[in-house]
């Protein structure tokens, strides 16, 4: 088993597959989280950055890519805005520290780049955006909005407190949206409505969709993608 980039997962593939070795490797994700305009989204927004920003972002399955329905859309920012601004980063052993840093300086650098990015595609950054301090490898969780199919984030997943925010009115562009990458390991969707949760399940191309809530690692269920 094997969790990384995919350039060192063709490698070990090719390795395994001289021995007939048998493999499984998860190479990437880009989950898409998407918010209807049939929910609270002032308490979807405090879940969601909650879900998001565990381990500070370093997770395979972390929500990643934020479509919100516009009718939504200004409420749920600024609540998940303040949530992700009032967060506490720092040394996990101390006291009172929610986030604590990226893996190591690269995570640091590649924050930077995909945020300098996004902005000069035109994306409006809300909080964050910078590294904190110069010992160890913190970093500010990082909201940004207006984020274009241009930017690199959209495209590129960015392993980091790094959320990049999009709008959607219309059911089909949004599931053109969230298939529109070679990544389907994970998705996650706040609806109220079950037809719209049974049409996500059939729509969706993802080994795995949560809804209503971000537990999807469960002991009782599957776990896999598939792309």
């Amino acid at each position: 088993s094997f969790t990384g980039s995919t350039a060192v997962g063709k490698q070990l593939a090719a390795l395994a597959g001289q021995h007939m070795k048998l493999a499984t490797m998860e190479l990437g994700g880009h989950a898409p989280a998407i918010v209807f305009d049939d929910v609270d989204a002032g308490r979807v927004a405090k879940a969601l950055a909650a879900q998001k920003f565990r381990n500070a972002g370093q997770v395979c399955v972390s929500p990643t890519r934020f479509l919100v329905h516009e009718a939504v859309a200004d409420r749920f920012v600024d609540d998940f805005t303040q949530a992700a601004a009032a967060l506490q980063v720092g040394n996990g052993l101390d006291d009172g520290v929610q986030m604590g840093p990226l893996a190591n300086s690269r995570r640091v650098d590649a924050m930077e780049a995909l945020v300098a990015d996004a902005l000069a595609n035109g994306a409006t950054l809300r909080t964050g955006g910078e590294r904190i301090g110069n010992t160890g490898y913190f970093f500010k969780p990082t909201v940004l909005t207006g984020v274009p199919l241009s930017a690199r984030i959209m495209s590129e997943e960015p392993f980091g407190p790094v959320v990049p925010v999009a709008t959607f009115s219309d059911y089909d562009a949004l599931i053109a949206e969230a298939n529109r990458l070679p990544y389907g390991l994970a998705a996650y969707a706040y609806t109220s409505s079950a037809r719209t949760a049974a049409n996500l399940s059939a729509d969706i191309e993802s080994g795995m969709i949560s809804i209503n809530q971000g537990a999807l690692a469960l002991p009782e269920v599957p776990f896999g993608g598939i792309k």
